[in-house]
């Protein structure tokens, strides 16, 4: 039987053991400082975090949701809100396992799946959740005039990928409403992981005559969304604030505890985030390195996660890039250390190097993935970054290479990350790179314009299995911004898509796994942590590696453990 998931919570031990695996023995001292830290008494300046009274909370977000369309979001915080106040066939309970959602039954056979939706899910204008949501929004994906980024998800449905590229219409899914409560699906091929899949957002119901009648503006605001999860939006300040109401017609009675959830803060700012807990404005907040300090001082509760995201340099495949050329990307592979930039670098201890595009908690046949497919370990040589580099001018035709485009947002990790790949390859291997740096939002637009060579971007798990990372590079995923394309790559992820020996199937991940590294589709960076402090009285708040960023689903206010 395979393990089950990695928790999104470790033990001390837990990551001790586990950072001793990846790093050097002064960073395990480091963790061990973290871990008393950890395991000390005392609480949070607590306030207008929580309101006892009123069973309310005040939150902060990074940013503003850029895409509530869920036909169309690919971002964590849109995933974020979208979790918290819709739901599909199926959800996840406090542990993250899967669980009835609208659908309180299901089968999943060779051939395709049927549901059975429960009589009690309502819409939030009151209206039933049918069977005709679900063809409704899935037709909606596929259709090209959507342009949905998460389309290649919906593959394993009978002709969605026709439908996706226009040579079928929509109508042709298999999908189809055998009354309001029976939903039969036909596979395109056999898909034993598709109950992982349609707990993600893009396979949400849509109510279509609600979604005619905003009129192209579905998700742009509070009112132009039905929802039908624990929680309802009632108010959207855009770049502002929003307000997350406990869904009085919720059909469960396991989820949705608090009454209200306040977004009171859309900040980027780490250092604002961080005074905003001190002060008690909001329940919980990231600690970045600089921060550590001064909550061991404070004698806070301090967590830590893993939250299953591998981040890395995302490099440009389209005709005229520099990056289009093998041994240029070759150079750029060797002349860069993940290790010495996670820990010199960015300084945080709940990140761990990148090695590969699968990150260590994959599952694979037995154990873990990587276990049983150990990546090609990563080699530091400048000076066969160097030969490289030469190689490529010589291919390219080039006396001198032009500046090189380097894409970031304007965080202050996009900031450290962008300005250390900078110096790094100027160092190095001379290069000349002009770091773009654009908010959240426009760094997506431009990423999918393809207006880069090189990108700080990264990738997190849509669903425990590991065809979420496997596929990012498929020729049709449209999330591969980079726009890589391999025969040998698609006919790989064709096996792990439709092969139903799991040890075949994870060879097949494997040689994904050496592609990947062998053709440089990206430069591995890290994989991403969170050390962070939640007010004391905030119980069942957690950070999760499948799912939502952040989930206060499971969360109840304890008045009894304030200060």
């Amino acid at each position: 039987m395979n393990p089950q998931p990695a928790p999104a919570r470790f033990s001390v031990l837990g990551q001790l053991a586990l950072y001793a695996l990846y790093t050097v023995a002064g960073l395990v001292a480091i963790v061990w400082l973290l871990g008393l830290a950890a395991g000390s008494t005392g609480s949070a300046v607590t306030g207008g975090a929580i309101d006892t009274g009123n069973n309310a909370i005040t939150i902060a977000l990074r940013t503003e949701p850029p895409q509530l369309d869920y036909g169309r979001a690919t971002d964590s915080i849109s995933l974020t809100v979208l979790f918290h106040t819709v739901e599909g066939l199926l959800t996840y309970d406090d542990n993250m396992a899967l669980i009835p959602g609208v659908a309180e039954r299901h089968e999943i056979r060779g051939d395709g799946a049927t549901f059975w939706l429960r009589g009690d899910a309502r819409w939030s204008n009151g209206e039933p959740v049918t069977a005709h949501d679900f063809v409704f929004a899935w037709r909606r994906v596929q259709d090209p005039a959507t342009a949905s980024a998460y389309a290649f998800i919906m593959y394993p449905v009978k002709n969605a990928e026709a439908i996706n590229r226009g040579e079928l219409p929509p109508e042709a899914l298999g999908v189809r409403a055998l009354g309001d409560r029976v939903l039969e699906v036909e596979f395109e091929r056999p898909t034993p992981y598709f109950d992982k899949l349609v707990a993600f957002v893009t396979f949400y119901p849509v109510n279509e005559a609600f979604f005619q009648s905003t009129d192209g503006r579905f998700g742009a605001s509070a009112d132009m969304l039905l929802y039908n999860g624990p929680y309802v939006m009632n108010e959207w300040i855009h770049s502002a604030s929003m307000r997350w109401d406990r869904n009085p017609d919720y059909w469960g009675g396991h989820k949705g505890f608090i009454d209200t959830i306040h977004v009171g803060y859309i900040t980027q700012d780490v250092n604002a985030r961080l005074n905003l807990f001190k002060d008690g404005q909001i329940a919980d907040t990231q600690l970045v390195p600089q921060m550590l300090g001064e909550a061991m001082e404070r004698r806070w509760q301090i967590d830590r996660s893993m939250d299953g995201t591998v981040f890395f340099l995302q490099l440009n495949f389209r005709d005229g890039r520099l990056t289009a050329n093998k041994n240029f990307r070759k150079a750029l592979l060797y002349a860069q250390d993940p290790v010495e930039f996670v820990y010199k670098a960015l300084k945080e201890p709940s990140y761990m190097p990148a090695v590969s595009l699968f990150p260590f908690w994959i599952r694979g046949a037995e154990g873990y993935f990587r276990q049983e497919h150990p990546p090609t370990p990563h080699e530091y040589n400048v000076a066969k970054a160097r030969e490289h580099l030469e190689l490529a001018r010589r291919e390219l035709g080039l006396e001198t290479f032009p500046p090189i485009h380097l894409l970031a947002d304007d965080s202050p990790l996009g900031s450290i990350s962008s300005e250390y790949y900078q110096a790094v390859y100027t160092r190095n291997l001379g290069l000349e790179l002009r770091i773009d740096k654009q908010i959240f939002k426009q760094r997506l637009a431009k990423m999918d314009a393809g207006e880069f060579d090189i990108v700080v971007s990264g990738w997190g798990p849509d669903y425990d299995d590991a065809l979420t990372f496997g596929d990012l590079f498929s020729s049709w995923n449209l999330n591969n911004r980079g726009r890589y394309a391999s025969p040998e790559m698609d006919a790989l992820v064709r096996i792990a898509q439709s092969e139903l020996d799991p040890v075949k199937r994870m060879a097949a991940f494997g040689e994904i796994q050496d592609l990947v590294h062998e053709d440089v589709v990206i430069v591995p960076m890290y994989e991403r942590g969170w050390s962070f402090v939640v007010d004391p009285r905030l119980k069942g708040f957690k950070r999760r590696a499948v799912g939502p960023e952040v989930d206060y689903t499971y969360a109840r206010i304890d008045g009894r453990a304030a200060d």
